[in-house]
């Protein structure tokens, strides 16, 4: 979408920090190793179908979803790259099906119930993803279970096994990496037993956002690229370029004086005996700002300088101390992107950028700037 000039709650999608780091990830590959990009969640908050044109035009291989609703919504937005329905369930087929999306199957339930609508509609040659369940115990075949997956495979013209992949479980933890090899040694393991069971060899992939940046000696067929390419790296000294600035312009400012009682709900925010001036954003817990970021737990950007919550977070607004710094309805305030970063506030709720990044609603406008 283009910017309006009353635009006062944006989130803001730098194409060029977005391709920067989409070569990073990119220069760590073989030329002929796939790259998947992961836009389930509304690609992680930031908007998927404007992120999925972005990836599309950047090269990259295949995209990803969490559910078919995900994956039936980009391709209505014109997106033709393969799309592969991670959770696709069993309620869905026939849209999954009819959306030219690939389904992962998890377990043989699924892919009877995937044949049984494959039987019904006289098709063949249907390509699916086998996941392995090698540590991660979410989803997934069992090894004791790959036998009978191999003996209904062979039997089954109706689909084709486009790739067979699984998911590491820690790979970004160096005091976990025993584990993380154990995992891609079953991996390797089970996925030949498939490959040699079906007489063809299909893609293989294991490796997540850290995967690729810690072991890209498994890259195999595919990657998945997931946080990474919104700009979170899983090594200390790589700075990738955060793609999403969440940004809002200042409703009104005022100034308070103690008589004036204290601000927000709960009466939480007090006034300084000298005055307080605060200046309302129309962004609050409704918007994905924590409503344990008030009351001064974290500061926003204001015209370059950091100024603190006062009071408690409202559904749709929130408040700031301005006091002593220039403030004007209009001005622009920056939740996250440069400074403060996502991982900032991410640090100070105890918990990981996905939660701050997927918790931006989609009401909020996505905008991609820096063409």
């Amino acid at each position: 979408m283009q910017s309006r000039d009353n635009d006062f709650s944006r989130l803001e999608l730098n194409l060029g920090n977005c391709l920067r780091n989409y070569r990073y990830f990119r220069s760590l590959l073989q030329p002929e190793t796939k790259l998947l990009t992961l836009v389930k969640a509304n690609a992680y908050g930031h908007g998927a179908v404007e992120f999925s044109l972005m990836m599309q035009n950047a090269g990259a291989d295949y995209l990803a979803v969490a559910l078919p609703i995900e994956g039936m919504e980009l391709r209505r937005s014109g997106i033709s790259l393969p799309i592969i329905v991670l959770t696709a369930g069993t309620d869905f087929f026939p849209e999954i099906i009819d959306s030219r999306l690939e389904p992962g199957i998890p377990n043989l339930y699924t892919l009877k119930e995937l044949c049984k609508v494959l039987q019904e509609r006289k098709l063949e040659g249907f390509p699916i993803h086998i996941k392995l369940d090698t540590g991660m115990h979410r989803l997934g075949f069992m090894t004791s279970e790959l036998d009978e997956l191999v003996s209904f495979l062979k039997k089954c013209p109706l689909v084709k096994v486009k790739s067979v992949y699984s998911h590491l479980a820690a790979s970004e933890d160096p005091g976990q990496d025993g584990f993380t090899l154990g995992q891609i040694s079953m991996f390797r393991e089970n996925a030949d037993r498939i490959s040699s069971g079906l007489g063809y060899k299909p893609m293989y992939h294991i490796l997540n956002s850290a995967g690729i940046e810690r072991f890209p000696q498994y890259q195999f067929d595919m990657v998945r690229l997931g946080i990474g390419i919104y700009g979170i790296s899983s090594l200390e000294g790589v700075r990738l370029a955060p793609v999403a600035s969440l940004k809002v312009k200042v409703l009104q400012v005022k100034t308070l004086k103690p008589e004036d009682g204290p601000i927000g709900y709960g009466r939480c925010g007090q006034i300084a005996p000298e005055g307080t001036r605060i200046a309302t954003i129309p962004v609050g817990y409704a918007d994905g700002i924590d409503r344990r970021l008030g009351n001064g737990k974290v500061s926003f950007n204001l015209g370059g300088r950091r100024v603190p919550t006062i009071g408690n977070i409202c559904m749709d607004m929130c408040m700031l101390d301005v006091t002593g710094v220039p403030a004007n309805v209009g001005d622009t305030v920056t939740i996250f992107g440069e400074d403060p970063t996502v991982s900032e506030l991410a640090s100070i709720l105890g918990t990981i950028p996905y939660e701050i990044m997927t918790s931006v609603p989609r009401r909020i406008e996505r905008i991609i700037t820096g063409r």
